[in-house]
């Protein structure tokens, strides 16, 4: 047992707030993570608890946010950024007694290590090979950056260097991490690895080294939204000015035709076909081609976008910033902060509920199986590779199997 797990949280939080003072953290700052200590202080001795753990942070937020997590690092809801800034820095600090590697601030550049140079080299040469999306390559370059960053410090300086140990030590720092977090670091550092022993930068094949992580998907329900929510949210936009015009074309088309963020980024005018009123694109994701019908109320939106709404721009881009320059999209924006303030506006809440707007697409994957509609409709109309993936999205309403009958025109003409 690692002996810093047998000092007192309340110590180890006194000497965290020493090391901000010396530091020279903002007086406020330092208020503010005393705080969310006092509180986390208070929880733990109502349950009689001396030493930290993760399992008493995602305890601690559950009881107080009444949000449910599955571990302190990762993606969660900004209401939960303070409080799990200052779990981590705790968390850190009771295993290692210090700020761990991945926490360093974000605004420092990544600069390779001359000895490693040829092995990011080969990673990057893999990504273009492959034709992964762009937001997937930032995924696995994250995760590599951090390893070699992890490396550097443990004064290893080239691959050939790499042992059991390091990835060992690596795997660990991160045991306060989701499962699904973790899995997916595995799986980019197999790859990793795996090109290291292919392109014969190392004699050994260290994939054998990483732990195996199990994910299972059908562990997981979808999120869905109650179908009054959905037409409250549509309602509530203010469609006389632009912005209004362009999310609500935006929404349309995910709720209706249950398009991806990333191929509603990348909707070119081309895709549009008014002659034989349907969208024709290619998958980012997928890279399969997709035809979904140009159903008349998304139609009427993007025309009305289209012809008062959308700023002059060169961009071929359906959808464009409506601040300087009038650009398309970035391919890292999630158009979560657009649906945040269209559902905080139309007074719509989901605490604890994941509501991206993938969230949407399971709704509209929901709302087919109400009407009875097969399973191979809704995967084609959702873009899905195989049925397998959609069966997903059975879970969300099991009883609405019964009355898979539906013809397919009907859902898209309902």
């Amino acid at each position: 047992m690692n002996d810093r797990k047998r000092i007192p949280a309340r110590k180890i939080i006194s000497q965290i707030l020493l090391d901000l003072k010396e530091q020279k953290y903002a007086e406020y700052t330092i208020y503010r993570y005393q705080l969310c200590y006092e509180w986390l202080l208070e929880f733990m001795k109502q349950r009689g608890e001396q030493f930290y753990h993760s399992r008493i942070g995602i305890e601690y937020i559950q009881e107080k946010f009444g949000i449910t997590i599955e571990g302190l690092f990762g993606t969660h809801p900004p209401e939960l950024r303070e409080t799990i800034r200052a779990l981590q820095v705790l968390w850190d600090y009771s295993e290692y007694g210090t700020v761990v590697i991945k926490l360093r601030p974000k605004h420092k550049p990544f600069e390779c290590p001359e000895g490693f140079k040829s092995a990011l080299g080969a990673f990057e040469a893999d990504y273009i090979k492959r034709g992964l999306a762009e937001h997937t390559h930032i995924t696995r370059m994250h995760v590599i950056k951090k390893f070699i960053i992890f490396l550097t410090d443990a004064k290893v300086t080239s691959p050939e260097q790499i042992d059991a140990n390091h990835i060992y030590k690596f795997i660990s720092s991160y045991s306060a991490c989701s499962t699904r977090y973790i899995a997916t670091m595995v799986s980019v550092l197999k790859t990793f690895l795996g090109l290291l022993f292919t392109e014969e930068l190392v004699t050994a094949d260290l994939r054998g080294c990483l732990p195996h992580v199990r994910i299972m998907r059908q562990a997981f329900v979808p999120s869905s939204w109650k179908a009054e929510d959905v037409q409250k949210m549509l309602d509530s936009i203010d469609r006389n000015n632009p912005e209004g015009k362009r999310d609500y074309a935006i929404l349309l088309l995910v709720t209706r035709l249950g398009l991806r963020v990333s191929d509603i980024r990348n909707l070119r005018l081309g895709n549009l076909n008014w002659t034989r009123k349907n969208i024709t694109i290619t998958m980012v994701k997928t890279k399969r081609p997709l035809e979904l019908p140009l159903l008349e109320d998304v139609g009427w939106s993007l025309i009305d976008y289209l012809k008062n709404g959308r700023p002059e721009s060169k961009s071929d881009c359906v959808f464009i910033r409506h601040k300087a320059p009038y650009t398309g999209f970035s391919d890292s924006n999630t158009l979560h902060r657009m649906l945040s303030r269209r559902m905080n506006r139309a007074g719509i809440s989901m605490k604890g509920q994941k509501h991206g707007l993938h969230s949407l697409r399971s709704t509209l994957a929901r709302q087919m199986l109400e009407n009875g509609t097969p399973l191979p409709v809704i995967s084609e109309t959702l873009g899905h590779v195989s049925v397998q993936t959609t069966s997903n999205y059975l879970k969300i309403d099991l009883n609405g199997l019964k009355n898979c009958v539906i013809d397919p025109e009907e859902v898209f003409h309902a």
